[in-house]
């Protein structure tokens, strides 16, 4: 029996959502039933079960992380472009420029220290974006010690993004301006220029577990990622960024969500940009 035609139980489709939600924080609703049968029935057939109900057995004993990964990359949803939100990356080119020209921080080598964070990174257009407009809008940033942190549940997202080779369509609807930041490649495809590709270090992070990073952030995007969780979860991970953030850093998020009772901390500078008080408890940097 063709296993992509196979229908999805209740049952089974509780049990789906069950194991996403506790792994990842995902909160599927039941408008998703169909994506979740086409997204996992070809991993099921390729694993050569009968049903669904069995898929979750098995990864209910397996030890192979790599299986285990493949369920939680097959249910997320990678969708992004260059400069999307543009308005995002206007602000940011303002606060850096008062940052390096004000109270840049200073890290243990004597050098100015930047820090972003691109969190749920995708396809990795977000941190390169970043890349990219800052490097154009404050060359000097070069002699700072300056670093992109890109993060993502999805290790195929991840993996995609470490390259920084994408389709040449990608460059439509860009300015001529921001369209020459690309390299142009034979094949027809675009390159990420190395000077930008070597600020962002590409990183699989699970935004439920624990955050290995020691240092705080002068900015952080997280857009279009507390949509997929439901209100208690987002509240506690937008928390989560206020502690992550240094002193007056910014938090941007995406333009269909909100802080909700997470906003404790945060003042709105409206359009989905907020800064964190000036009394919010942050680490350190490192």
């Amino acid at each position: 029996m063709d296993l992509v035609e196979m229908t999805l139980s209740d049952r089974e489709f509780g049990r789906i959502k069950e194991r996403v939600y506790r792994i990842a924080g995902l909160s599927l609703s039941d408008s998703k039933r169909t994506l979740v049968v086409s997204r996992l029935s070809k991993i099921v057939r390729g694993l050569g079960l009968g049903s669904f109900d069995a898929y979750i057995d098995f990864l209910e004993k397996t030890q192979n992380a790599h299986d285990q990964q493949n369920f939680v990359n097959a249910l997320t949803t990678n969708l992004t472009r260059f400069y999307r939100e543009d308005h995002h990356f206007e602000h940011l080119e303002h606060y850096i420029g008062n940052l390096m020209a004000q109270r840049p921080r200073i890290g243990p080598d004597g050098k100015p220290r930047l820090r972003i964070w691109s969190a749920g990174c995708s396809t990795g257009q977000e941190p390169y974006t970043i890349a990219l407009c800052l490097l154009a809008a404050f060359p000097d940033l070069k002699r700072w010690d300056f670093r992109i942190l890109a993060t993502d549940i999805d290790t195929d997202v991840i993996a995609k993004a470490a390259q920084g080779i994408y389709p040449v369509s990608e460059l439509n609807d860009l300015s001529n301006q921001r369209a020459a930041l690309f390299e142009k490649l034979d094949s027809g495809s675009i390159r990420i220029p190395a000077a930008a590709r070597q600020l962002v270090a590409f990183k699989p992070l699970n935004l439920m577990e624990e955050w290995p990073m020691k240092g705080t952030f002068d900015a952080i995007f997280c857009r279009n990622v507390a949509i997929y969780f439901d209100r208690p979860t987002q509240t506690k991970l937008f928390q989560r960024l206020g502690k992550a953030l240094a002193p007056d850093g910014f938090l941007y998020i995406g333009h269909s969500e909100n802080l909700g009772s997470g906003a404790d901390g945060f003042k709105s500078l409206g359009k989905t940009i907020f800064q964190v008080k000036s009394g919010q408890r942050a680490k350190d940097a490192a």
